[in-house]
């Protein structure tokens, strides 16, 4: 998304970069631009090395469809120092004791640690290395159900909307119920025919594949058991993760999923934006486990470059100020815009957000909070969300246009995702797109990064997209200070690189379309051009 003022701006700093060859103003006058080369396909398989880290390789040289960051650092940034930047991480909550990520871990030094006494008098007391605006609470209730259950929420016909939703989802529970209880008690049965088979209750994979019966139930039974050991379980460690979902499919069928009231142990009124006393500084939360996703985004962002463990960061001169605000369900409202405020208020130049939901009771504050960002300078970098969907049409939130035409800032920029795969799988299946409100793409799948407990993961999502842009951004932030959050938003878009072809969508084979209408620029995030178009507009 983009105004005509800025567009303009934009597309003359595009052309002035193109041409400036000759020019003598600056340290990369010898320098072109990436563009993304016609019908090309690695021609062997991809490494295990180079796929934990090809969001940072080159589409040219490596022929993967990465963001040419360590092609940047080594011809760009090899002699240059940067500033520090500091990078709000409005998550689930990030495990500050990670050994790649203690080290970039913000502290705010206004505070004195656990003395009690809200030192900075930012009415957060203790806030050492951020804060959490959920408590002890890690699962939450989807907004849908949160209005079906309390309908003064919104007007009638976002109720109504909320109400479809949930009676689709019920339809859909009664429906999985009933196929996971069936496939409970077909695993049970079939665990009991084999222990009678083989005259003992503990048997092997290899043993159950080398069955050869005559006896139908037998052979059935063989099949069972043989789906269960594809998912590398044991029969009861089978049946404890179907029970899982089954459990949930149970709450809804029963409507508990209205009943719970996950957020009163907080004690706050989450309908009162005023109502800003609540949470602690434990910004790891209760349960390291469930900040396993805030962990991975932080990780994308900054794990220390080069120092043998783990995997790197896109940026290597950023702190990480953490906003515990997105539980295991959908985030409230409150706790973004209070969060965002937090963040801009203690320092952060960029805001990842790697969160998003289809109603929003409260937007207006979450858009106020966005403006607030703006005016003081922020950038917001979210994801685009996964449900393969064109969100011109479908509600995103939260996003920077209420009416999913005109901008009301500038300081926001909503990132769909790709896949490793240069061709026309280049879009991850699951992504979300739009022309008027995804502004650019970047690498989502397979993201190798830090998660809790000194462990690192291949994960995927909008919401592994969102941080490889947003350490483009605190590069950017970091090499080229003077620049805005504006500037670096369309510097982000206009220097990408442009996939001029068709591509699946949403992992249809007969949906395929052109690149360029799934996002405003039509165009993947490249950190070296974006560098290059920096050192251009900071002259």
């Amino acid at each position: 998304m983009i105004n005509f003022k800025n567009s303009l701006l934009a597309s003359f700093a595009v052309l002035m970069l193109a041409g400036c060859g000759a020019s003598k103003n600056t340290s990369y006058s010898n320098l072109t631009m990436i563009q993304a080369p016609l019908n090309v396909q690695r021609k062997t398989a991809l490494k295990e090395a180079d796929l934990n880290r090809w969001s940072h390789l080159d589409i040219i040289k490596d022929t993967i469809p990465g963001m040419s960051v360590d092609r940047a650092y080594a011809e760009l940034l090899k002699d240059k120092k940067g500033k520090k930047v500091i990078v709000g991480i409005v998550d689930s909550g990030v495990d500050i004791d990670h050994e790649d990520l203690k080290a970039v871990v913000w502290t705010n030094k206004k505070e004195i640690a656990g003395n009690g006494i809200d030192d900075d008098k930012n009415g957060y007391i203790d806030d050492i290395h951020g804060w959490n605006f959920l408590g002890d609470i890690t699962k939450e209730n989807i907004e849908y159900e949160r209005i079906v259950a309390n309908k003064n929420l919104v007007d009638e016909a976002t109720y109504q909307e909320a109400k479809a939703v949930n009676d689709k989802n019920i339809a859909k529970s009664t429906t999985g119920k009933a196929r996971l209880e069936e496939m409970i008690a077909d695993a049970t049965n079939a665990d009991a025919v084999l222990t009678k088979y083989f005259g003992k209750s503990t048997y092997t994979k290899e043993e159950v594949n080398a069955i050869s019966s005559q006896d139908a139930e037998i052979n059935k039974s063989k099949m069972m058991i043989q789906r269960v050991n594809s998912f590398e379980m044991t029969v009861p460690e089978f049946k404890t993760a179907v029970q899982k979902e089954l459990d949930g499919y149970i709450k809804v069928v029963n409507g508990d999923n209205l009943k719970t009231n996950y957020r009163k142990v907080l004690g706050d009124n989450p309908e009162d934006i005023t109502d800003t006393k609540y949470g602690n500084n434990n910004v790891m939360g209760p349960d390291k486990e469930e900040i396993l996703h805030g962990t991975h985004v932080a990780g994308i962002v900054a794990q220390v470059r080069n120092n043998g463990i783990g995997g790197d960061g896109i940026a290597n001169n950023v702190e990480i100020l953490t906003v515990r605000a997105v539980p295991d369900g959908d985030e409230y409202d409150k706790d973004i815009a209070l969060g965002i405020r937090y963040a801009v208020d203690n320092g952060a130049k960029v805001i990842n957000g790697s969160f998003g939901k289809s109603f929003s009771p409260h937007k207006q504050w979450v858009y106020d909070a966005i403006k607030y960002a703006e005016s003081k300078d922020v950038l917001i970098v979210h994801a685009a969300g996964n449900d393969a969907k064109d969100i011109d049409v479908a509600n995103n939130y939260p996003n920077d246009s209420d009416d999913k035409i005109n901008e009301f800032a500038d300081n926001m920029i909503t990132i769909g995702a790709l896949n490793y795969e240069y061709g026309n799988k280049i879009v991850a299946r699951f992504s979300n797109f739009g022309k008027i409100n995804v502004d650019v793409f970047a690498p989502g799948v397979k993201i190798y990064a830090s998660t809790p407990n000194n462990t690192y993961k291949l994960l995927q999502g909008t919401s592994m997209a969102s941080p490889n842009v947003a350490g483009v951004a605190a590069l950017i932030r970091s090499y080229y200070p003077k620049l805005t959050a504006k500037q670096v938003k369309h510097i982000l878009m206009d220097s990408g690189v442009a996939i001029t072809t068709d591509v699946i969508v949403g992992g249809k084979p007969n949906d395929v379309r052109p690149f360029s209408t799934l996002s405003k620029s039509g165009k993947m995030v490249n950190a070296y051009n974006a560098l290059l178009m920096a050192d251009k507009m900071s002259k």
